[in-house]
Protein backbone atom coordinates (compact mmCIF):
# COMPACT_ATOMS: atom_id res chain seq x y z
CA UNK A 1 0.00 0.00 0.00
CA UNK A 2 1.29 3.54 -0.79
CA UNK A 3 1.95 6.32 1.19
CA UNK A 4 -1.24 7.92 0.50
CA UNK A 5 -3.48 5.37 0.60
CA UNK A 6 -2.00 3.75 4.18
CA UNK A 7 -2.82 7.76 5.39
CA UNK A 8 -6.01 7.92 4.49
CA UNK A 9 -7.25 4.55 5.68
CA UNK A 10 -5.89 5.24 8.93
CA UNK A 11 -7.60 8.50 8.97
CA UNK A 12 -10.91 6.56 8.08
CA UNK A 13 -10.07 4.11 11.07
CA UNK A 14 -9.00 6.81 13.31
CA UNK A 15 -12.74 8.67 12.38
CA UNK A 16 -14.50 5.44 13.70
CA UNK A 17 -12.62 5.10 17.17
CA UNK A 18 -13.20 8.91 17.68
CA UNK A 19 -16.40 8.99 16.45
CA UNK A 20 -18.10 5.76 17.37
CA UNK A 21 -16.61 6.12 21.07
CA UNK A 22 -16.14 2.62 21.28
CA UNK A 23 -13.56 1.41 24.11
CA UNK A 24 -11.72 -1.62 24.74
CA UNK A 25 -13.80 -4.91 24.75
CA UNK A 26 -15.03 -5.11 28.31
CA UNK A 27 -16.81 -8.27 29.80
CA UNK A 28 -20.49 -6.67 28.74
CA UNK A 29 -21.23 -3.76 26.93
CA UNK A 30 -21.19 -1.09 29.42
CA UNK A 31 -23.80 1.67 29.04
CA UNK A 32 -23.44 5.32 28.68
CA UNK A 33 -20.97 6.68 31.01
CA UNK A 34 -21.72 9.86 33.41
CA UNK A 35 -19.32 12.05 35.36
CA UNK A 36 -21.43 12.31 37.98
CA UNK A 37 -19.53 15.21 39.98
CA UNK A 38 -19.88 17.57 36.43
CA UNK A 39 -23.92 16.55 35.54
CA UNK A 40 -25.90 18.84 36.67
CA UNK A 41 -28.59 18.76 39.44
CA UNK A 42 -31.72 21.18 37.66
CA UNK A 43 -32.81 21.23 34.11
CA UNK A 44 -30.20 22.92 31.96
CA UNK A 45 -30.97 25.72 30.07
CA UNK A 46 -27.82 26.21 27.13
CA UNK A 47 -26.54 22.93 25.84
CA UNK A 48 -23.61 22.67 23.43
CA UNK A 49 -23.61 19.46 21.81
CA UNK A 50 -20.26 18.01 20.62
CA UNK A 51 -21.62 14.68 18.58
CA UNK A 52 -24.24 15.09 16.42
CA UNK A 53 -26.29 12.70 17.93
CA UNK A 54 -26.57 13.80 20.78
CA UNK A 55 -27.46 17.31 19.30
CA UNK A 56 -30.42 15.10 17.52
CA UNK A 57 -31.47 13.69 20.28
CA UNK A 58 -31.56 17.08 23.08
CA UNK A 59 -33.13 19.34 19.34
CA UNK A 60 -36.27 16.10 19.61
CA UNK A 61 -36.57 16.13 23.14
CA UNK A 62 -36.34 20.26 23.47
CA UNK A 63 -34.78 22.46 20.74
CA UNK A 64 -35.11 25.34 22.62
CA UNK A 65 -31.92 24.01 25.15
CA UNK A 66 -29.48 24.03 22.07
CA UNK A 67 -27.53 26.36 21.76
CA UNK A 68 -24.13 25.32 19.95
CA UNK A 69 -23.30 22.07 18.01
CA UNK A 70 -20.11 21.04 16.25
CA UNK A 71 -20.13 20.75 12.67
CA UNK A 72 -20.15 17.71 10.52
CA UNK A 73 -21.94 16.26 7.06
CA UNK A 74 -25.47 15.04 9.09
CA UNK A 75 -25.57 18.29 10.80
CA UNK A 76 -24.62 20.36 8.15
CA UNK A 77 -27.46 18.89 5.61
CA UNK A 78 -30.18 18.94 8.24
CA UNK A 79 -31.88 22.76 7.94
CA UNK A 80 -32.86 22.32 11.84
CA UNK A 81 -29.43 23.38 12.92
CA UNK A 82 -28.65 26.15 10.08
CA UNK A 83 -28.64 28.71 12.95
CA UNK A 84 -26.98 27.00 15.42
CA UNK A 85 -23.50 27.93 16.13
CA UNK A 86 -20.92 25.92 14.98
CA UNK A 87 -17.90 25.41 17.81
CA UNK A 88 -15.98 22.76 15.90
CA UNK A 89 -15.57 21.30 12.17
CA UNK A 90 -15.67 17.09 11.65
CA UNK A 91 -13.17 15.46 13.96
CA UNK A 92 -10.73 18.96 15.22
CA UNK A 93 -11.41 19.92 18.75
CA UNK A 94 -13.95 22.01 19.68
CA UNK A 95 -13.12 25.78 19.89
CA UNK A 96 -12.80 26.66 23.37
CA UNK A 97 -13.80 30.12 22.93
CA UNK A 98 -16.72 30.19 20.95
CA UNK A 99 -17.45 27.37 23.50
CA UNK A 100 -17.50 30.10 26.08
CA UNK A 101 -19.09 32.82 23.81
CA UNK A 102 -22.29 31.01 24.38
CA UNK A 103 -22.80 30.69 27.97
CA UNK A 104 -23.44 27.10 28.64
CA UNK A 105 -24.40 25.90 31.31
CA UNK A 106 -24.28 21.99 29.97
CA UNK A 107 -21.83 20.89 27.30
CA UNK A 108 -21.82 17.37 26.03
CA UNK A 109 -18.82 15.40 24.15
CA UNK A 110 -17.68 12.55 23.40
CA UNK A 111 -15.24 9.85 25.46
CA UNK A 112 -12.32 9.38 24.30
CA UNK A 113 -12.52 12.44 21.85
CA UNK A 114 -14.15 15.35 23.95
CA UNK A 115 -12.09 14.63 27.24
CA UNK A 116 -9.50 17.25 26.79
CA UNK A 117 -12.48 19.78 26.22
CA UNK A 118 -14.54 18.86 28.81
CA UNK A 119 -11.67 18.87 31.36
CA UNK A 120 -10.55 22.71 30.34
CA UNK A 121 -14.52 23.51 31.06
CA UNK A 122 -14.46 21.76 33.91
CA UNK A 123 -11.64 23.62 35.55
CA UNK A 124 -13.67 26.98 34.36
CA UNK A 125 -16.34 25.65 36.37
CA UNK A 126 -19.07 24.65 33.49
CA UNK A 127 -20.70 21.58 33.86
CA UNK A 128 -19.73 18.83 31.33
CA UNK A 129 -21.35 15.34 30.35
CA UNK A 130 -19.45 12.92 28.79
CA UNK A 131 -21.33 10.56 25.89
CA UNK A 132 -20.17 6.08 24.51
CA UNK A 133 -22.88 4.92 22.45
CA UNK A 134 -21.56 1.31 21.87
CA UNK A 135 -24.91 -0.66 22.48
CA UNK A 136 -28.88 -0.48 22.05
CA UNK A 137 -29.20 -0.13 25.71
CA UNK A 138 -26.69 2.66 25.88
CA UNK A 139 -28.61 4.47 23.10
CA UNK A 140 -31.54 4.22 24.93
CA UNK A 141 -30.01 5.41 28.54
CA UNK A 142 -28.24 8.09 26.96
CA UNK A 143 -31.90 9.20 25.59
CA UNK A 144 -33.01 8.96 29.14
CA UNK A 145 -30.56 10.33 30.89
CA UNK A 146 -30.33 13.55 27.97
CA UNK A 147 -34.14 13.92 28.75
CA UNK A 148 -33.48 14.67 31.97
CA UNK A 149 -30.82 17.36 31.40
CA UNK A 150 -33.30 19.15 29.49
CA UNK A 151 -36.71 18.25 31.77
CA UNK A 152 -38.26 16.18 28.77
CA UNK A 153 -40.25 12.73 28.15
CA UNK A 154 -38.28 10.75 27.01
CA UNK A 155 -40.75 7.91 25.69
CA UNK A 156 -41.91 9.48 22.21
CA UNK A 157 -38.38 9.09 21.37
CA UNK A 158 -37.90 5.67 23.33
CA UNK A 159 -40.47 4.42 21.18
CA UNK A 160 -39.38 5.58 18.26
CA UNK A 161 -36.56 3.74 18.31
CA UNK A 162 -38.20 0.60 19.25
CA UNK A 163 -40.04 0.66 16.12
CA UNK A 164 -36.73 0.43 14.38
CA UNK A 165 -36.13 -3.28 15.89
CA UNK A 166 -37.38 -6.33 13.91
CA UNK A 167 -40.17 -8.30 15.43
CA UNK A 168 -38.81 -11.81 15.25
CA UNK A 169 -35.16 -12.14 14.92
CA UNK A 170 -33.88 -15.38 13.65
CA UNK A 171 -31.08 -15.09 10.95
CA UNK A 172 -29.23 -17.90 10.18
CA UNK A 173 -26.91 -16.53 6.34
CA UNK A 174 -23.67 -16.03 7.78
CA UNK A 175 -22.80 -12.59 8.06
CA UNK A 176 -19.47 -10.56 8.11
CA UNK A 177 -19.65 -6.54 8.18
CA UNK A 178 -16.27 -4.84 6.74
CA UNK A 179 -15.43 -2.20 7.57
CA UNK A 180 -12.41 -0.78 5.79
CA UNK A 181 -10.29 -2.34 3.09
CA UNK A 182 -6.77 -2.14 4.05
CA UNK A 183 -6.82 -3.85 6.89
CA UNK A 184 -9.72 -5.22 6.70
CA UNK A 185 -11.92 -4.42 9.99
CA UNK A 186 -14.91 -6.04 11.15
CA UNK A 187 -17.23 -5.40 14.14
CA UNK A 188 -17.66 -8.10 17.04
CA UNK A 189 -20.34 -7.81 19.45
CA UNK A 190 -18.92 -4.65 21.55
CA UNK A 191 -19.60 -2.30 18.97
CA UNK A 192 -22.26 -0.29 18.01
CA UNK A 193 -22.36 -2.13 14.74
CA UNK A 194 -21.98 -5.75 16.26
CA UNK A 195 -24.72 -5.03 18.97
CA UNK A 196 -26.98 -3.60 16.30
CA UNK A 197 -26.38 -7.22 14.13
CA UNK A 198 -27.24 -8.80 17.43
CA UNK A 199 -30.43 -6.79 17.73
CA UNK A 200 -31.88 -7.96 14.36
CA UNK A 201 -30.43 -11.77 15.12
CA UNK A 202 -27.88 -11.47 12.56
CA UNK A 203 -24.93 -14.51 12.35
CA UNK A 204 -22.17 -12.43 12.86
CA UNK A 205 -19.43 -14.11 12.09
CA UNK A 206 -16.94 -12.20 13.94
CA UNK A 207 -19.67 -11.50 17.13
CA UNK A 208 -17.31 -13.80 19.57
CA UNK A 209 -14.14 -13.06 17.98
CA UNK A 210 -11.11 -10.72 19.70
CA UNK A 211 -7.87 -9.62 18.58
CA UNK A 212 -5.14 -7.05 18.34
CA UNK A 213 -6.54 -4.14 16.82
CA UNK A 214 -6.08 -0.27 17.96
CA UNK A 215 -9.89 -0.14 17.72
CA UNK A 216 -11.71 -1.36 20.64
CA UNK A 217 -14.82 -3.26 19.53
CA UNK A 218 -13.46 -4.40 15.99
CA UNK A 219 -11.11 -7.06 14.52
CA UNK A 220 -8.71 -7.23 12.18
CA UNK A 221 -8.85 -10.01 9.19
CA UNK A 222 -6.65 -11.95 6.75
CA UNK A 223 -7.81 -13.03 3.42
CA UNK A 224 -7.19 -16.25 4.63
CA UNK A 225 -9.74 -15.64 7.53
CA UNK A 226 -11.89 -14.81 5.41
CA UNK A 227 -12.17 -17.29 3.19
CA UNK A 228 -12.12 -19.47 6.23
CA UNK A 229 -15.33 -18.34 7.38
CA UNK A 230 -16.99 -18.05 4.18
CA UNK A 231 -19.69 -15.42 4.56
CA UNK A 232 -22.79 -16.13 3.29
CA UNK A 233 -23.53 -12.45 3.21
CA UNK A 234 -21.24 -9.39 3.17
CA UNK A 235 -22.18 -5.69 4.39
CA UNK A 236 -19.67 -3.01 3.14
CA UNK A 237 -19.12 0.13 4.93
CA UNK A 238 -19.00 3.20 2.80
CA UNK A 239 -16.36 5.73 4.21
CA UNK A 240 -17.32 8.48 6.48
CA UNK A 241 -15.94 11.05 3.49
CA UNK A 242 -18.30 9.90 1.03
CA UNK A 243 -17.57 8.14 -1.96
CA UNK A 244 -19.35 5.91 -5.24
CA UNK A 245 -20.70 2.79 -3.75
CA UNK A 246 -19.61 1.53 -7.11
CA UNK A 247 -16.22 2.43 -6.40
CA UNK A 248 -16.35 0.72 -2.89
CA UNK A 249 -17.35 -3.13 -4.53
CA UNK A 250 -15.20 -2.39 -7.14
CA UNK A 251 -12.18 -2.12 -4.82
CA UNK A 252 -12.90 -5.18 -3.21
CA UNK A 253 -13.69 -6.78 -6.12
CA UNK A 254 -9.82 -6.70 -7.09
CA UNK A 255 -9.22 -8.51 -3.91
CA UNK A 256 -7.64 -12.44 -4.77
CA UNK A 257 -10.17 -14.06 -2.37
CA UNK A 258 -13.14 -12.05 -3.71
CA UNK A 259 -14.78 -14.18 -5.93
CA UNK A 260 -14.26 -17.30 -4.02
CA UNK A 261 -16.73 -16.07 -1.27
CA UNK A 262 -20.09 -17.30 -1.26
CA UNK A 263 -21.51 -13.82 -0.79
CA UNK A 264 -19.54 -12.98 -3.89
CA UNK A 265 -21.13 -15.71 -5.84
CA UNK A 266 -24.65 -15.06 -5.22
CA UNK A 267 -24.94 -11.43 -5.47
CA UNK A 268 -25.14 -11.22 -1.74
CA UNK A 269 -23.46 -8.12 -1.22
CA UNK A 270 -24.68 -4.97 0.32
CA UNK A 271 -23.45 -1.62 0.84
CA UNK A 272 -24.40 0.50 3.87
CA UNK A 273 -23.13 4.34 4.89
CA UNK A 274 -21.20 4.83 7.32
CA UNK A 275 -23.61 6.45 9.54
CA UNK A 276 -26.41 4.70 11.43
CA UNK A 277 -24.55 0.93 11.53
CA UNK A 278 -20.64 1.92 12.14
CA UNK A 279 -21.39 5.22 14.10
CA UNK A 280 -25.07 5.58 15.65
CA UNK A 281 -24.87 9.49 13.92
CA UNK A 282 -28.24 10.50 14.16
CA UNK A 283 -31.79 9.09 14.86
CA UNK A 284 -32.44 9.26 11.22
CA UNK A 285 -29.28 7.34 10.42
CA UNK A 286 -30.33 4.85 12.75
CA UNK A 287 -33.60 4.31 11.30
CA UNK A 288 -32.13 4.45 7.36
CA UNK A 289 -29.45 1.52 8.59
CA UNK A 290 -32.21 -0.38 10.57
CA UNK A 291 -34.73 -0.28 7.61
CA UNK A 292 -31.56 -1.44 5.36
CA UNK A 293 -30.68 -4.43 7.23
CA UNK A 294 -34.85 -5.79 7.96
CA UNK A 295 -34.70 -5.30 3.49
CA UNK A 296 -31.58 -7.55 3.52
CA UNK A 297 -32.75 -10.24 6.00
CA UNK A 298 -35.97 -10.12 4.15
CA UNK A 299 -34.19 -11.06 0.47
Amino acid sequence: MDQKKFVITWAILLSILLTACNQPIPPQPPTTPVNVNQTPQKSAQRIVALTSLTADIIYQLDSTKLVGITGGSLLNKDSRFQGLQRVAQGQTPADLEKILALKPDLVIGAQGFSDQTLQQLEKLGIKTFSTRVNSWESLQELTKTLAGFVGADPTPLLNRYEGFLPKGKNNSNSTLVLVSRQPILTPNKNSWAGDLLRQFGVNNLAADLQGTSPIGGYITLSAEKILAANPEVIILISPPQGGSQTALLDAFKQESFWQKLSAAKNNQVYVFDYYGLVNAGSIDAIEKATQQLAQVLAD
